[in-house]
Order: structure tokens, then sequence, then C-alpha cells
């Protein structure tokens, strides 16, 4: 049950690794985000005080709750072993690697959880070379189902 997605990672990235994360959520956010409110286009994670944080995620407030409502975009923690966040930040610190969200979602047991990828920034020409193959494969598709369709 996937709440919030970051389609532009894929575009502005390369992601080399994929770690899923639990998420520190208060009850209102909860309940946003199983209204499928949420977006996490310009967030990223960062290390603070020896704990991940999710940082920019916005997850509006809940219509029906009272003064005791979340700040929408408030630093969220990141639940990972320490061995994996002591990974990640190894490689941040090396040029170009930055931590950046895929995903949001609710796993079979109900749970919040995020999908995190370890990523490195795509220059200009690397980002028109995937648009160019994401063309060419919906290209593809196309010639091969107009073929299916002719037999």
């Amino acid at each position: 049950n996937i709440v919030a997605q970051n389609r532009k990672a894929r575009h502005d990235y390369f992601i080399e690794e994929i770690f899923e994360a639990g998420i520190v959520l208060e009850g209102t956010e909860v309940k946003s985000l199983r209204e499928g409110k949420a977006s996490i286009i310009d967030a990223h994670a960062s290390e603070n005080s020896g704990g991940l944080y999710l940082l920019n995620c916005y997850i509006p407030e809940y219509s029906k709750a009272n003064r005791f409502n979340h700040f929408p975009r408030r630093p969220r923690k990141l639940l990972l072993h320490r061995r994996e966040i002591n990974k990640l930040m190894g490689k941040v610190k090396l040029k170009g690697y930055t931590i950046v969200p895929i995903s949001i979602y609710f796993n079979n047991k109900n749970k919040a959880k995020i999908e995190l990828g370890l990523a490195k920034g795509k220059a200009q020409h690397d980002k028109r070379a995937t648009i160019k193959q994401r063309e060419w494969d919906r290209e593809k598709g196309r010639i091969s189902k107009r073929g299916s369709d002719d037999s």
C-alpha cells in the first residue's frame, strides 16, 4: 500500500542501493498517511546526534484532529540498525552521495515504512540519456504490441 512516491529521485539520481527503514510518527501523522496525503519530493535524510532523520517530508495536518495536531514538516526519526546507519553515513561522506526517500508505504503488518536510496547525483547529460532510454523503451513496447496485433 504505497502512500507517496518520489519518481523524480530516479530521474535526478543514480540509485546505488535501497534500504527499508521504519519511521517514528505521531498518531495524527499515521491517520494522514492512511488518507494517502504525503509528499516526499523535496525530502532527504541526514544524520543528527547519532540517528538518521527524514527532513522536509510533508505530511499534512489531519483534518479531524484537535489542538494536538502535528507540525507538517517536522524532522522524523528513521529506524535503522546501527551498522546500516554507519554504512550510509560512510558513503555520504564521499563526494556526490546523498540519501533520498523513494517511497513511503504500509507493509503487510500495517507499519509505516520508507524506502531510502543511497544515491549519486546525475549530470545533465545523464538525465538526457535516461529520458532517451525511457522514450525508446516506450516506443519499443508500442512496436511489439502493434506487431502482435497484426498476427
